[in-house]
């Protein structure tokens, strides 16, 4: 129904809202002073309440469920949220207008959007690196059996890009820019037929605009530590799998879902280092959503593998 960035842009003197979504995405380092275009979740957490009530308040309205009834929400959570951090998404979402708020983690809404066999006794493994946070599950019977859960995702590969602009050629550039570059020439590994980047931004000495040219190999120097820390976080979900699940996994493989995944190369290099067969599931980025919807047309046959606990109204 609704496919859109996690920004909100305000008035920061009256504080309403101008946009939302894409159009706030697009207004990233290009307002005036006075219009904010922030991201009121970071690493999986909400930062800032007020604004995280404003914007599912006006998701529900932009959905149109508003007209008819206070729907019962079901929210997608990382699985390292804490007990704090979940009580604060219930009630941002009890508040915006939701009669009760259901929480599932990320890994387990992933693995049944990709169709894979949950609740059988076979071990099924999913990547999903997502924009704050990285998450690695082996799922079986329904439940998560083994996790490693990272505070770093694409935003962080971005920020990587930023710092290193910024201390090698002393050039200032905006988030969108960053994320550009990463689209366009960024890889976990060598590839095939790269080439180079025209990068343009502020001169930090003058102050006045400059262009440089950037290779794929700087970009993969600028990531290589948050590129390797996912990788790690994978080998060590595996070392903690049980042997008869890490057996399955020979067989069905990692599946990798969010836009992280989508990094040229990281499939290759997961491959590599694991020696198992890496997929990249269909629809990476909407997989999670898509598996929260299944669960919504199924509730009662899945409600089994939401998070324990729920806030009503």
């Amino acid at each position: 129904m609704l496919n859109e960035p996690t920004v909100i842009a305000l008035n920061s003197h009256t504080q309403d809202v101008l946009a939302m979504g894409r159009e706030a995405w697009q207004m990233i380092g290009r307002t005036p002073g006075y219009i904010v275009a922030v991201r009121p979740l970071r690493q999986g957490a909400i930062t800032d309440f007020e604004i995280t009530q404003r914007m599912i308040r006006l998701l529900l309205q932009r959905s149109g469920v508003m007209r008819f009834n206070r729907p019962r929400v079901l929210i997608c959570v990382p699985s390292a949220i804490t007990e704090v951090e979940r009580r604060a998404v219930e009630e941002a979402a009890r508040r915006a207008g939701a009669a009760g708020a259901f929480l599932i983690e990320q890994p387990m809404a992933a693995a049944i959007g990709a169709g894979l066999p949950v609740h059988e006794p076979l071990g099924s493994m999913i990547v999903d690196v997502g924009g704050g946070t990285t998450e690695v599950a082996v799922i079986s019977l329904g439940g998560i059996v083994a996790l490693r859960a990272l505070r770093v995702g694409s935003f962080d590969l971005d920020a990587a890009v930023q710092t290193y602009v910024r201390r090698e050629y002393g050039i200032a550039i905006g988030e969108r820019t960053a994320e550009e570059i990463k689209m366009a020439i960024g890889s976990a590994c060598p590839m095939e037929d790269e080439v180079k980047a025209e990068v343009r931004g502020r001169d930090l000495m003058t102050g006045l605009p400059k262009t440089v040219i950037l290779s794929p190999d700087e970009v993969r120097d600028a990531i290589e530590e948050h590129v390797g820390a996912i990788v790690d976080s994978v080998v060590e979900c595996l070392s903690q799998a049980p042997p008869e699940l890490a057996q399955d996994l020979i067989v069905q493989g990692i599946h990798m879902v969010g836009g992280g995944a989508l990094l040229r190369g990281l499939r290759h290099r997961l491959a590599e280092e694991t020696a198992l067969p890496v997929r990249l599931v269909d629809a990476p980025l909407e997989c999670v959503v898509l598996g929260a919807g299944r669960c919504l047309e199924a509730f009662d046959s899945l409600k089994s593998v939401f998070m324990g606990g729920r806030s009503s109204g």
